[in-house]
């Protein structure tokens, strides 16, 4: 995957970039916004990582403009600033997903992935598959080796969310703020209760599991191999 990184600490950045390379992605870097902007705007990147603030010109602005240009490319935003009012800052001057620092390489490279599998907004689906699971999003109806399984909303929402990324380990952070729009942790078993549920009903009963815990990760949604 080729990946844009605006990040203007060095330490943070080389970090990111050897993590990065050692799982086989190719690294641009700028380390002020101007120089960022000017890569953006010219090359083609699969998902970009951009610090909220940079010299010369900050990540809100980066992102505005190139959003402005017509580029779609997923933008990771990385910051320190972790209150409400920033998150909704930042997504709306066009980013798709943030990570306040400090964070784990682990759920970096979990959100990028998960970016990356995002279709494009012309392309996007109504009907979702995965193996003999078929979710319709039009007509709300989920079905599995041809039969109906009947879902609360929530479940509902949640079972998307683990299509769209499934063969990838989504955490427990990333449903919260994804499925519950939490942007904080509330302390509460939600997402292992829903995901419990959610199994009682898409794999109980069928001859192969669909969703597998990863211990110490999150969870996954796959095809039997």
């Amino acid at each position: 995957m080729k990946i844009l990184l605006i990040e203007d600490d060095v330490g943070t950045a080389q970090h990111i970039i050897k993590s990065l390379q050692q799982h086989g992605h190719v690294i641009d870097h700028a380390s002020n916004g101007r120089d960022g902007l000017f890569l953006a705007a010219g090359e083609s990147y699969e998902v970009m990582i951009v610090d909220r603030m940079l010299p010369g010109l900050d990540g809100l602005g980066i992102v505005k403009t190139i959003r402005g240009a017509g580029i779609k490319t997923p933008v990771l935003f990385l910051t320190t600033l972790g209150g409400i009012d920033d998150r909704v800052e930042g997504l709306e001057a066009g980013g798709d997903d943030y990570l306040v620092k400090p964070f784990a390489f682990a759920e970096l490279l979990a959100r990028i992935n998960a970016l990356a599998r995002r279709p494009p907004v012309s392309a996007v689906e109504t009907t979702l598959r995965v193996a003999d699971l078929e979710m319709d999003l039009l007509k709300r109806m989920v079905v599995r080796a041809g039969r109906r399984i009947e879902l609360q909303p929530q479940e509902f929402k949640l079972l998307e969310y683990l299509i769209h990324n499934s063969g990838r380990v989504v955490t427990r952070t990333m449903l919260l703020e994804n499925v519950w729009d939490f942007h904080f942790d509330p302390q509460t078993n939600v997402v292992e209760t829903h995901i419990s549920r959610l199994r009682s009903k898409v794999d109980r009963g069928f001859d192969t599991e669909l969703i597998y815990t990863v211990r110490g990760s999150g969870y996954c949604l796959r095809g039997p191999e």
